[in-house]
């Protein structure tokens, strides 16, 4: 395992550079004019000896490789960068992010666990029943409608209407986060409760599952104590790809919902045509998804021993 462990750091390192390397290219391929963007917004006029010289001064006035491996090498040592709208450096400001949304994915991973899981264990109990085409017309609407949409209607219901939250979310607070968290899971579970409906279903028509049925054994043992554990290798995967994009930040819910997490803090760099920040935030999405997914698999040895990652025999 060790062994295993090693070799997968090691592939992250190339994987990484290729994702900086490109994602700086292609914001310096964009065509966007950081400088020209920022001066702009103040609505003054300003002579093109001005622009040149705020240039030099952020360094956009060498050439693209050499750009780069300065970024690179300042990335190496701990330092992102200042980004180039407020001046702030760019570490701290994505820190302060990360409560807010590690507060959003916490909250709307539990909701769809405590969803999906459930309910498709259930519709596969009940297959072709009507119970199970509930669940499924159910899981259909939700994934049918996009998270805006869900978003506004528990906006309108329950902040306007109904008063028990509030319409923006001014604090990282957990009756602020109730409503972003809920837009997030509905989504999720209605995409998640099919597969696990399927999985199960697929295990249950297994000849093991025949066989400890004609030997006596009770439903619920078999239900529990096999076949949910065979199905917890599906669960996992499906759990930690939505862990990687939720971390990474919900640009369209949290701007909705003004939620001050990471997703609305590349959202504004965007716009504002902000490099550092933007370069930041690709380096965090890429940390997160290869962390992730070296924690997947590692998992997945200890829920299921049959697998041997890489063919490796410690």
């Amino acid at each position: 395992m060790k062994k295993y462990v090693f070799q997968r750091l090691l592939q992250l390192i190339p994987i990484l550079l290729i994702i900086t390397f490109l994602s700086f290219g292609m914001m310096r391929l964009a065509g966007s004019d950081a400088v020209l963007q920022k001066m702009e917004n103040t609505g003054m006029a300003v002579s093109p000896e001005v622009l040149d010289a705020a240039r030099a001064e952020l360094g956009l006035d060498k050439p693209f490789l050499t750009q780069y491996f300065v970024w690179l090498g300042n990335l190496l040592r701990g330092d992102m960068g200042t980004s180039y709208i407020s001046g702030r450096e760019v570490f701290p400001t994505l820190v302060s992010k990360l409560p807010a949304t590690l507060l959003l994915t916490v909250v709307s991973i539990l909701l769809t666990i405590v969803v999906s899981i459930p309910l498709g264990i259930l519709a596969a109990v009940k297959q072709n029943r009507a119970t199970d085409y509930g669940i499924r017309l159910a899981s259909f609407l939700g994934n049918s409608m996009p998270n805006f949409f869900i978003a506004l209607l528990l906006m309108y219901f329950f902040a306007i209407q109904l008063g028990w939250f509030p319409v923006i979310s001014r604090e990282v607070t957990l009756q602020n986060v109730i409503l972003p968290a809920l837009t997030l899971s509905i989504a999720m579970s209605a995409k998640y409760l099919r597969q696990v409906r399927a999985t199960v279903l697929d295990e249950l028509g297994k000849d093991y599952v025949v066989g400890a049925m004609a030997r006596g054994v009770k439903f619920s043992v078999i239900l529990t104590k096999s076949v949910l554990r065979a199905c917890m290798v599906t669960i996992l995967t499906l759990l930690t790809l939505s862990i990687g994009s939720l971390l990474g930040g919900t640009a369209i819910v949290e701007s909705i919902f003004l939620w001050d997490g990471v997703g609305k803090l590349a959202v504004d760099a965007i716009n504002m045509r902000d490099y550092p920040v933007i370069q930041a935030y690709v380096m965090w999405m890429a940390i997160i998804y290869v962390c992730v997914n070296l924690i997947a698999d590692l998992s997945y040895r200890m829920l299921d021993p049959r697998i041997r990652l890489g063919g490796i025999r410690e």
